[in-house]
């Protein structure tokens, strides 16, 4: 319940209709979980944290680099050989000590990911990994868990996100836009990156998070978001659900 110091410090969100009180209450019950906290979870656990999710946790096993600092703004110079889990906690609680944070600061397969999913009561996950075996893996444990999942990427000027949530019969999965077999992406060490390009798509998964947590407008389910930044234009892809996916489909040959 919301005690009167929640009342002040949510009243801007808790203004809005579509919030209102019933819907923060939703949020402080709720716990999320983030992968990555790069350029993309950096400002997404922050919006996140600020807007009163009860419960996040960041997992990433990487540490602070120098190179990070011009788009991984939930870390300082001061940070760097930090574990990122932990320099974001700090960072997340100096926004909003009230709420509970956790740190996965260690590598973790997939079946040990989909256990913390299924006994921790993760809500939502949300993918701010860098390379498609990651992704992949997450949108494994995202259907295997029954969890929906917040997908973002961003390379060089241009970024795309979408929502899957396989509480949907008809929602397609990440396996659905891009193989699994599709060879291996890019990575901003090796292609580059501008920051607020990344802010953007990590702009928009929070707020595709709040909306999934508190159930208000329509998510990003079957629609992918493509930004290219340099001409500040916006394209939407309609994805559907692939009936041969090897991953979400009735038969898949991935999963049970």
């Amino acid at each position: 319940m919301l005690n009167d110091h929640h009342l002040i410090r949510y009243s801007r969100q808790i203004l809005l209709p579509d919030i209102d009180i019933a819907g923060q209450e939703r949020l402080l019950a709720a716990h999320i979980l983030i992968i990555g906290l790069g350029g993309l979870g950096s400002p997404a656990a922050m919006y996140l944290a600020g807007a009163g999710v009860g419960r996040i946790t960041l997992a990433d096993f990487d540490v602070v680099e120098v190179s990070n600092l011009h788009r991984q703004i939930a870390h300082g110079t001061d940070d760097i050989g930090i574990n990122k889990a932990h320099s974001a906690k700090s960072t997340l609680t100096g926004i909003n000590p009230t709420i509970q944070i956790d740190c996965i600061d260690h590598p973790i397969d997939e079946p040990s990911l989909q256990a913390y999913v299924v006994n921790n009561n993760v809500d939502v996950i949300i993918d701010a990994t860098d390379n498609f075996a990651s992704r992949h893996a997450i949108n494994r444990v995202s259907i295997a868990a029954q969890v929906p999942l917040v997908s973002g990427a961003a390379i060089r000027m241009e970024g795309q996100i979408s929502v899957f949530d396989p509480r949907n019969d008809t929602s397609p999965c990440y396996a659905c836009l891009y193989s699994e077999n599709g060879g291996n992406a890019e990575n901003c060490a090796q292609a580059g990156v501008i920051g607020p390009a990344v802010g953007v798509i990590a702009s928009l998964q929070a707020l595709e998070t709040l909306k999934l947590l508190i159930g208000f407008g329509q998510t990003l389910v079957g629609r992918v978001q493509l930004f290219d930044a340099k001409h500040a234009e916006w394209r939407t892809l309609n994805l559907k659900k692939d009936p041969k996916c090897p991953v979400c489909s009735k038969n898949p040959s991935i999963i049970d």
